[in-house]
Order: structure tokens, then sequence, then C-alpha cells
């Protein structure tokens, strides 16, 4: 945990009760690169620099042994599992991070936590690289301009009072979204784009899951050297 007089009070919350269909492996956040849980992965990245990590589990499953955070039962959706970590949680300033994200760079959650408490609310992304198009069917339609477009990951962090308002204002509305920043910039308040990492990709399918498992020996050994 970080310490103690560093920053405003802060929590690092980890919404992790998804079932992993995709993977077909069980809850994807006990799954395994390279003798590790995503869980034990990203838990280990966070907790360095808050003073806590609090994650969403599904019933009946329990954090292993050691791990530095405590549980709550998360929700039937991604969205009601972080509105019940935010009421699990006093902290003013919070970072929502995806556990099948593992490998996340220390530089990158300082330089959120930094964003954070000038702006309100901010997310690392990296600026879209591929061509896009718009399709009929299975068809080139035509190109997309990709200048200005970002790929959005996590973590994402907010000022507690910005994020409870947004998710407040999405559960009385029934609006749902992809990811946390997007409830906080359909209220029209800002979000800063933090630099982010190509090595903090997302890990949903089993090629997902292949290229973590050839990563994984290279990123152990790069933060056994720092």
């Amino acid at each position: 945990m970080k310490a103690e007089g560093q920053g405003l009070p802060s929590a690092a919350l980890i919404p992790a009760a998804g079932a992993g269909t995709r993977l077909r492996l069980g809850p994807k956040a006990f799954v395994e690169v390279g003798g590790r849980t995503l869980l034990a992965r990203s838990v280990a990245a966070l907790a360095p620099h808050v003073d806590e990590v609090v994650v969403a589990l599904p019933a009946g499953w329990s954090l292993p042994a050691g791990l530095p955070a405590r549980s709550i039962v998360g929700g039937a959706t991604r969205q009601e599992s972080v509105r019940l970590l935010l009421e699990a949680t006093a902290a003013e300033v919070v970072l929502v991070h995806d556990a099948a994200r593992p490998f996340l760079p220390a530089r990158a959650v300082r330089a959120l936590l930094e964003a954070v408490e000038e702006v309100g609310a901010a997310t690392v992304a990296l600026p879209v690289a591929d061509t896009l198009v718009r399709s009929e069917g299975r068809n080139w339609r035509e190109g997309v301009p990709r200048e200005g477009l970002w790929a959005v990951q996590t973590p994402q962090g907010f000022r507690r009072e910005v994020l409870t308002r947004a998710h407040g204002a999405a559960h009385e509305e029934g609006v749902t979204a992809t990811d946390d920043a997007g409830l906080v910039a359909r209220l029209g308040l800002p979000v800063a784009l933090m630099p982010g990492d190509a090595r903090l990709f997302k890990v949903t399918t089993p090629g997902d899951l292949a290229l973590a498992q050839a990563l994984a020996a290279v990123w152990d050994a790069e933060q056994g050297e720092q």
C-alpha cells in the first residue's frame, strides 16, 4: 500500500464477478498466466499506489490467502459491481480496473492518480493506430478517419463524488455504458486521456490468453529488475 501522507485517501476497485464465458475456464479473474492469476497480477500492480484494494467476486468465491485486498460479492453486471464497490469504500479517489488487464505499468497508475486530482476523472487510453472502416455485412463500405480516436483501457480514476454522481444518474435513467468513464462523460464532465500501454490489453478470448502467456515471462523479468 502507498506510504502514509501521499495524496488523498484512495482505493483500487476491481470488478471481477464475471463468469468469463468466452474463455470457458471459470471466473476469468482466477485464470492463471505465468503461474499467477489475472486477479493477483492486477492487485499486485495497484496495491503499492493506493490505501486499499477492494475486489467484487462471484458469490461463493473468496480471495486467495495473502492477497493484499478485501472482497465483496459483486452484482449481476459489471456496472452493478462497480456501484457496490463504491459503496464498500470511503476513499476520496478511486481507480477502477479490470482484472483481465494484468500487465499494468506503475507509471500509468501514477499518471492517472495525478490527473484525477487535477481534473476529477481520467482514463488510460491509446491513440487508434489501425485503419478503421464501416461495413455492410462483411463488405468494406467506407473508411473512418482515425485522427482524434482513442482506444480506452483501464484503470480509470475518479474523484469519488464524480463517479458516485455518474452511477446514480445512470441507475435512475436505466443507462448502461461499456466503462465508467463513459458514464462520467455523458454528464458533460471532463475525462482526461492519459497514455496507456500496448501491453495493457484485455484477456477476453483464447487468443488473448495465449498472448498473455507468452508475454508473462518477459513482463515478470522486467518487473524484477525495477
